[in-house]
């Protein structure tokens, strides 16, 4: 959904409301947890954001908290939303003189301990996101060298108008917070 302005905390709060109990836009739902769907554009990014359990545990908390969206045009509403399955927020941009807000619900978590550490959680797309698709936020600490990793995974095809027929600008935002976020979680890990 597209504004001219800064939508309000009612205007999100509404937005939010009518998307809950609306069914997610695409069929392969938690597929960035499996084999990813044909027909999608898929974008894989990854950084070291460096090294040690304690940058870790920076890492899953900043997760939590949602500060990987925290990049001056793209913040998450409302903030105060718990990581579960289930919990529908919206992403709230701010790009070419106008803000859209975008509706997405949380399909799975991650919490693995196993032989390499793993937290993070996917949210797919509900009708009223100008976006098809799914993205996995995960960190990861990996024992043998004790790296902590940032990845991004997301497969998407445009859904709303606009963006069918700007989907070479389309990319470019999606490219856009891929490299912000990944700079985002360094500056709140490093």
């Amino acid at each position: 959904m597209f504004f001219l302005k800064d939508p309000s905390d009612f205007t999100i709060s509404t937005f939010i409301a009518n998307q809950r109990e609306r069914s997610f836009t695409y069929s392969a739902v938690g597929a960035t947890d499996g084999t990813l769907p044909q027909g999608f554009i898929v974008d894989h990014n990854r950084v070291e954001l460096g090294r040690g359990i304690r940058a870790y545990e920076r890492a899953v908390s900043a997760l939590k908290q949602w500060r990987q969206f925290d990049l001056g045009w793209v913040s998450i509403v409302p903030k105060s939303v718990a990581l579960e399955v289930g919990a529908t927020v919206a992403v709230k941009a701010h790009a070419f003189g106008t803000w859209s807000l975008n509706a997405t619900r949380i399909v799975y978590l991650i919490n693995e301990t196993s032989q390499d550490v793993r937290f993070g959680f996917a949210y797919g797309t509900l009708p009223d996101h100008v976006e098809c698709g799914e993205e996995r936020f995960m960190v990861e600490f990996h024992e043998d060298d004790e790296t902590v990793w940032y990845d991004i995974l997301a497969f998407s095809k445009p859904q709303h108008p606009l963006v069918k027929v700007s989907y070479p600008l389309a990319r470019k935002l999606q490219k856009r917070f891929a490299r912000d976020s990944m700079e985002r979680m360094k500056s709140l890990v490093g």
